[in-house]
This record gives structure tokens, C-alpha cells and sequence, in this order.
């Protein structure tokens, strides 16, 4: 029996399949044919897209909170581990919105001359205390119904907060939500399998209308997207280790490389988690932090999801003609670095979190199609990221109790 390709492979052949075709409509100027016939199937699967992304976020959420019930147990460990990842994955967003907005302002990323014939440009005023507002419901339903992502995020911390301290008497519902929770990832497992078919359509859609040009384009948002994740490993964790742990961040560094170099080609945190421990260990961390800080990591530690988020928001925005205002990159920030607690132990968490991040600012999901059947390259370097992440929280952390313990010894 022949062995089923794999779906990165699938999406790979069908982006490679969506080029050539595309070319040859260019060329044979079959623009319209692939317009009326071949995009409504790419546009099929983005609908399917939009549909599962608000009761994926939300049940993600409430069970990634409700997950966390044993933080109370570990006490100073939980708090100052989950205050470093959200910290460094906000750190990520703005480094990443740094380098887009470099590269857009350099006319290095597109603006596409869409078949419709019209672009977007939803930019508002950049007050801060709108966007702060705007943050909390006043409808749940309605926030559901305009998938409103940032206050879906705060319903779903809210209401995971309040299954928490019911205790006992909300054991059914906690129940639920795991249950339900199991039937959204198998839905969306069911999606996921389709994103050949939506790859190869919209990127043949893409190609035949714009030409080769826009291939050119794609190399420089990976580009773009690579040297954030260099900037920020580099300098954040050599800042991270070096300044709370008292590390070379060379030491750091070579202890770490075999774990990033493993999460690098599997791109997967959790085929990682093994190595990730050893490295850690190996580094000098004591074994019970270990245990609870990098399998936590793999679940909500997102730095190198969230740059990627970052540049490829700016790049699709600039593709269909917005201009992200600071409240609109401070809603991308927020929106990502929350997000990070829940959705990131989700198969294809990647895709469905731009879409979501896309969606809070007001940017078509069509629009990521034009990326996903280069999503592995990006997959790479943000995995590798956010493993790295995962160690150097730990060693902060094991230096920051042995800080804690020492000073409770003197007195």
C-alpha cells in the first residue's frame, strides 16, 4: 500500500500546482476563467475558515484557563513563568510590526490591483482608550455574530475565570467545555485537511491576476519575518538570560541549539518537549521547574507565532490598500499576546490565529491564502522561536527561586 502524503507535502504540491497554472492564465489571459471558476473554491474554504475561528478561540481559551486550575499550587513559579511569556510574546508583536512596517514603508510589499477593482481602507483614529474600550462586550452574542476577536478573548478569560472559582459546582460545565472542546478540534482537523484545495485555488487566483511579480513579494515577507526572528532571539533572550539569570548568552545559546535546531526542522513544540527538558536541564535548571515550565511553554508560549502574525497582518493590509493605524497595531498586540494563553497546542493554531488577528483589524481572510501555501517556511523559524523561548523562560525562573530562596534563608 503507497504512503499518504503528508499534508504539509499536499499544500506544498498544490502551491507549486497553483504557480504554474496561474502563469499560464496570465499569459493565456485566462484571468477571468480562474476569477469565476476556480476562486469560489479557495473562497469556500475561507468561509469555513471564518466559521470555525470564534468557537475555536473561545473554547480553546476557557479550557487553556480552566487547564491552568493547578497554578494556585505552584504559586511564585506560575505567575512570574506566565509574566515572561506574555511579556516576551508582546515584545514579539512589536518587532514584528517594526520590521513590516520598515519593509512596507520601503515599498517592498505589495498593494495587489484586486479583480474586483477596489481595495480596502478601514484605517480610524489612533485613540488609545476607543481601542480600550472597544476590548470589553456589551452584547456576547453580538461580539459572536461580528466575530469581534479581542472581546471573544475576554468572554472566554471571563468565563473560564468563573469555572475556576465555582469549584466543585461547576464540574458539569467544566465537562462541556472539554467535551465540546474535542468536537471543535475534530471540525477543524476536517477543515485543515481541505487547505490543498483552497491553496491551490487562491493562489492560482492570485498568480493569474497579478503575475510572477507577487511570487517576489512572497520571498520578501519570509525575509522580512526571518529577520524579526533573528532580531528577537538574538536580543530579547541574550537580554532575558543575561540580565535575570546572570547567563553568557553564548552559553545560553550553545546549550539551547539542539533544541532549536530539532523544534527548526520538525516544527513542532511538542515533538521538542523532550529535547527542549534536556537542554534545560543541562543548563542548570532544577528538574521540578523544568516539568512545569516548558510543557507550559508549548501550550501558551507564542513568540515566534506572534511575529509572523505581525508581518504577515501588515503585508496582506498593504496587499489590499489599508494603512494599519497605532490603535490597529495595538489591537494586533493585544490580540495575539492573549490569544497566546489557549490556542497555541491547536493543530493549525497558526492559520486560524491570523485569521482571527486579520479579522480584529478589519483585514479580508480571503486575503491569507496568498501566505498559507508558504506557511512551513515561515513554520520553521517560529517554532524554533518559541522553543528557545520556552528554555530561556526557564532559566530565568530557576534563577529568580534560587534569588527567592536565598533571601528567605538570610532572614
Amino acid at each position: 500500500m503507497k504512503k499518504k502524503l503528508s499534508l504539509p507535502v499536499q499544500i506544498l504540491i498544490a502551491l507549486l500546482a497553483g504557480i504554474v497554472v496561474g502563469l499560464i492564465c496570465f499569459f493565456a489571459g485566462g484571468a477571468d476563467f480562474v476569477t469565476n471558476y476556480l476562486r469560489p473554491f479557495g473562497t469556500i474554504f475561507v468561509n469555513l475558515l471564518k466559521f470555525i475561528v470564534v468557537p475555536v478561540v473561545l473554547l480553546s481559551l476557557i479550557d487553556g484557563v480552566i487547564s491552568m486550575g493547578d497554578m494556585k499550587k505552584v504559586g511564585s513559579v506560575g505567575w512570574k513563568t506566565m509574566a515572561y511569556f506574555l511579556a516576551t510574546t508582546a515584545l514579539a508583536c512589536v518587532i514584528g510590526l517594526v520590521f513590516a512596517s520598515i519593509f512596507k514603508n520601503a515599498g517592498l510589499f505589495p498593494t495587489l490591483q484586486l479583480a474586483e477593482g477596489v481595495t480596502w481602507d478601514k484605517a480610524t483614529t489612533a485613540n488609545f482608550m476607543d481601542t480600550l474600550v472597544g476590548i470589553f462586550p456589551t452584547n456576547m452574542w453580538e461580539s459572536f455574530t461580528t466575530s469581534n476577536m479581542l472581546q471573544v478573548i475576554v468572554i472566554a478569560l471571563m468565563l473560564g475565570a468563573g469555572i475556576l472559582a465555582a469549584g466543585e459546582k461547576a464540574k458539569a460545565i467544566q465537562d462541556v467545555v472539554g467535551s465540546a472542546y474535542a468536537v471543535i478540534e475534530k471540525v477543524m482537523a476536517f477543515i485543515i485537511k481541505l487547505s490543498p484545495i483552497g491553496v491551490f485555488a487562491m493562489i492560482t487566483w492570485v498568480v493569474a491576476t497579478q503575475g510572477a511579480a507577487i511570487l517576489g513579494s512572497l520571498a520578501l515577507v519570509i525575509l522580512c519575518a526571518y529577520l524579526a526572528y533573528a532580531v528577537h532571539i538574538i536580543v530579547v533572550y541574550s537580554f532575558s538570560v543575561k540580565a535575570f539569570a546572570g547567563m553568557s548568552p553564548v552559553t545560553f545559546f550553545k546549550g539551547a541549539a539542539a533544541a532549536t535546531l530539532f523544534a527548526f526542522t520538525s516544527t513542532s513544540s511538542a515533538a521538542t518537549l523532550p529535547v527542549s527538558k534536556e537542554c534545560a536541564e543541562n543548563l542548570g535548571v532544577d528538574k521540578d521547574i523544568v516539568s512545569f515550565v516548558i510543557p507550559l511553554g508549548c501550550t501558551i508560549n507564542m513568540d515566534g507565532t506572534a511575529i509572523y502574525q505581525s508581518v504577515a497582518t501588515v503585508f496582506l493590509a498593504t496587499c489590499v490598500g489599508m494603512n494599519l493605524t497605532l490603535g490597529q497595531m495595538i489591537t494586533v498586540v493585544v490580540t495575539a499576546t492573549l490569544a497566546s494563553i489557549g490556542t497555541a497546542g491547536v493543530s493549525g493554531a497558526g492559520m486560524i490565529m491570523l485569521a482571527m488577528v486579520l479579522t480584529s483589524v478589519g483585514v479580508p481572510v480571503d486575503m491569507i491564502m496568498i501566505i498559507y501555501g508558504v506557511d512551513r517556511i515561515f513554520d520553521m523559524g517560529r517554532t524554533a522561536l518559541n522553543v528557545t523561548g520556552d528554555i530561556s523562560c526557564a532559566v530565568c525562573v530557576n534563577q529568580w527561586e534560587k534569588a527567592k530562596a536565598a533571601r528567605k534563608a538570610k532572614a
